[in-house]
């Protein structure tokens, strides 16, 4: 016959079986519970801040997936589960919405940026950029670091403005594509390129590098970014989430990054 010190020592044991079991359960769900942002990679900084003063202050958590947008967009069409895209260019957030892949109520233009060049922080002297200017010729036989130019959207902006600015075919030879635009970042800032073609947002985030000029606006299609709630998504705080990300809460984290606030 068991004795009453054995059975208290069984049902602690018990309890703790029972106690990890519904830990295991409760993981997922609260895993779930997280509202989760598919985001161009230029917005890292800026985005990481805006999240960490949605979850203060609404209590709900938020995990975000950083890539070049054409990758997330991608991802999106196979079926990865996400509820919120913001893309760095109207392209690819076209892309998505043509394949019903977005709330179409929820689309808004959230974010604007400007596109710059940069050089590492040791080799800082200015480039005019204007037309016809000697790119070439400051690249002296190195690599001009941006993203990819037919599917990343600051590798496609970078190449519509070298192309009116009448200099794509010079350097196009030079080019080192980058899976997106931090990937490129990179690339200056460790000085395995002497120049490279980022959004002003990008060259803030990194000390390494200096903007050493500034493309001219008409040079290129204008740089912004939309956001929508995705179609497939259920989370409940996804409506609030958007919300809170164009609200003026945000408005200050976004503009400390460099960014141009376009939502109302």
């Amino acid at each position: 016959m068991p004795t009453m010190q054995g059975l208290k020592t069984n049902i602690g044991a018990a309890l703790a079986v029972l106690l990890l079991a519904l830990a295991s359960l409760a993981s997922p769900a609260l895993a779930a519970e997280k509202v989760t942002v598919f985001a161009a990679a230029s917005l890292k900084n800026a985005l990481d801040a805006v999240n960490d003063a949605w979850q203060q202050q609404s209590g709900h958590a938020v995990t975000a997936s950083y890539a070049a947008s054409s990758a997330l967009a991608k991802q999106i069409e196979a079926g990865a589960p996400a509820d919120i895209f913001i893309s760095a260019d109207l392209a690819w957030m076209d892309y998505v919405a043509g394949k019903t892949l977005i709330r179409e109520d929820s689309r808004s233009t959230l974010l604007g940026n400007r596109l710059v060049l940069v050089a590492p922080a040791a080799d800082a002297r200015p480039v005019e950029i204007g037309e016809g200017f000697d790119l070439k010729a400051r690249l002296a036989g190195g690599k001009l670091a941006m993203g990819a130019v037919d599917s990343v959207p600051a590798g496609k902006y970078g190449k519509a403005a070298l192309e009116k600015l009448g200099v794509w075919s010079s350097v196009e030879q030079d080019v080192a594509g980058a899976e997106n635009v931090r990937a490129a970042l990179l690339l200056v800032s460790k000085g395995e390129a002497p120049l490279g073609i980022v959004y002003e947002t990008d060259a803030a985030a990194d000390p390494s590098v200096k903007i050493v000029g500034t493309f001219p606006e008409s040079s290129h299609p204008p740089i912004v970014y939309p956001i929508a709630i995705l179609s497939e998504s259920t989370h409940p705080e996804a409506a609030a989430y958007l919300d809170f990300v164009r609200s003026p809460a945000a408005k200050p984290l976004f503009e400390a990054q460099g960014f141009t606030v376009l939502a109302k």
